[in-house]
């Protein structure tokens, strides 16, 4: 058995967790495995695009970690794996999805990847490719190219660690809340006029907790998901870390012996940790979240099944009207971000190839756990109108979203933003290498695509709200 996958049971024994009392509901095979992702040496940290020099230490670990639910019988186990990186790339996912099939047959749709998003990590290839103003020379691009496919295999390998990691387990869940996520949009006469802190603008504090406990109620791995970025440290700050979703898992590990914690994100895109800029206030943003985990696990939690039905969509969501050739030619000259995707447009017109209309196979996966709960899995950059539209027509007490999800195209601007502009609509799609904003309607697409897939038990009434 792997070295990975005998760790947690190893930590259990020797610290043993606070055992609340046998737990209730089913028993589900269920295993749980980590490994430290944090790179050998300097490289170049995603996130900002002001850093311009590799790394300059390490203040907290990166790690990745799986959780795989099921057995083999059926329609066979579940994997979701966390990471802490800024954004898995489709291609990532893909090859780590050929590998497991290969090797354990797991279904695509049964496998997840959710990254923490935090801004202090490794750069990896083709997530963002345009954060930097300046290409990276060859030796630091070659860096980040051997780490995107150490990384790659890692985390195939944490997947492989936990299916082989699986034993008798119970499911349960709640939701909790925590407050430090501020929606970050400043609004003009209804129009974006910067980033700040915008009290009366909609954010998510909800935080739902997933625990696996053993037979005897031994905490084994929680899983939460908190929406909002991970960008307490700012650009200035050059060292690797995991922000506060690293301190959170730290935190949660210490005040539960022997547990694995994993952190996913939520529909936080538009939403920044408030307040923000030291490493303390990461910290101690880590902690609050930890706390409010272990509230929610003393509290009763609802007993849940394994995944018993999963699916996986992809979804094109048009851009708006692409600019001409000559706009791109004008921009081109730009020293910055812009003046590299313009030059990259122009590169693909020479080789006589179109400029995309649109963002084509955007993927949307539910898994439900019964009829207990519906586990949603949103790719890229997802603003809080999409978790506030789908509680509006799913049942809200029976609802988990996660962004960031199996892909990394770029921000997914809600219609509402759409009419107000600004970063998320706008100037980000730079980053990411997209050829401009979306067209209206985008909204409606994904959550449409959620609804084909989420059991008719889940969604409210048509024409009306649960």
């Amino acid at each position: 058995m792997s070295p990975i996958a005998l760790l947690a049971p190893i930590l259990s024994l020797l610290f043993p967790s606070h055992r609340p009392g046998p737990p209730e509901g089913p028993e589900v095979l269920v295993g749980v495995a980590r490994v430290d992702v944090t790179p050998e040496g300097p490289i170049r940290l995603t996130g900002y695009g002001n850093r311009a020099t590799e790394s300059d230490g390490v203040t907290h670990p990166l790690w990745a970690k799986a959780l795989a639910i099921g057995g083999d019988e059926g329609e066979g186990p579940a994997v979701l794996i966390t990471v802490d990186n800024l954004g898995i790339s489709d291609a990532i996912t893909s090859e780590i999805a050929d590998r497991l099939a290969d090797a354990t047959g797991l279904p695509r749709d049964r496998l997840a990847i959710c990254a923490s998003h935090t801004h202090s990590a490794p750069a990896l290839t083709d997530v963002a490719p345009f954060i930097f103003a300046e290409a990276p020379p060859q030796d630091q691009q070659a860096r980040i190219d051997r780490y995107t496919a150490r990384l790659t295999d890692q985390l195939a390998e944490v997947a492989r660690a936990a299916l082989e990691a699986r034993r008798p387990g119970h499911l349960s869940w709640a939701v909790g809340s925590v407050g430090f996520a501020a929606n970050r949009r400043v609004l003009r006469d209804g129009t974006w006029s910067g980033f700040g802190v915008s009290p009366d603008a909609p954010v998510d504090h909800s935080l739902p907790v997933l625990r696996v406990a053993d037979p005897d109620g031994t905490t084994r791995a929680v899983l939460a998901s908190y929406a909002c970025h991970c960008t307490t440290l700012s650009g200035d700050f050059n060292a690797i870390c995991g922000d506060w979703a690293g301190f959170a898992q730290e935190d949660i590990e210490r005040d539960h012996p022997g547990a694995v914690a994993l952190i996913a994100i939520g529909c936080g895109a538009d939403a920044n940790p408030e307040p923000r800029g030291e490493l303390s206030q990461a910290k101690a943003h880590g902690r609050s979240l930890a706390r409010a985990v272990s509230s929610v696990l003393k509290r009763p939690m609802t007993p849940i099944s394994g995944v018993t039905r999963a699916g996986l969509a992809r979804v094109d969501l048009p851009f708006a009207d692409l600019p001409s050739r000559a706009d791109w030619e004008v921009k081109a000259g730009l020293e910055d971000q812009e003046g590299r995707r313009a030059r990259s447009m122009l590169a693909l017109l020479d080789r006589g190839d179109a400029i995309p209309t649109a963002l084509e196979g955007y993927p949307v996966q539910v898994w439900a756990f019964g009829d207990d709960l519906a586990m949603v899995f949103l790719a890229g950059e997802v603003v809080v109108d999409y978790a506030v539209h789908l509680r509006r027509v799913a049942d809200p007490a029976r609802l988990w979203i996660n962004a960031y999800s199996n892909d990394a195209p770029c921000y997914i601007a809600s219609d509402r933003l759409l009419g107000e502009g600004g970063y998320e609509v706008d100037s980000s799609m730079i980053y990411y290498g997209q050829p401009t904003r979306f067209a209206p309607g985008v909204e409606g697409r994904v959550v449409d695509a959620v609804l084909e897939l989420i059991p008719a038990a889940f969604r409210a009434e048509p024409g009306g709200e649960r």
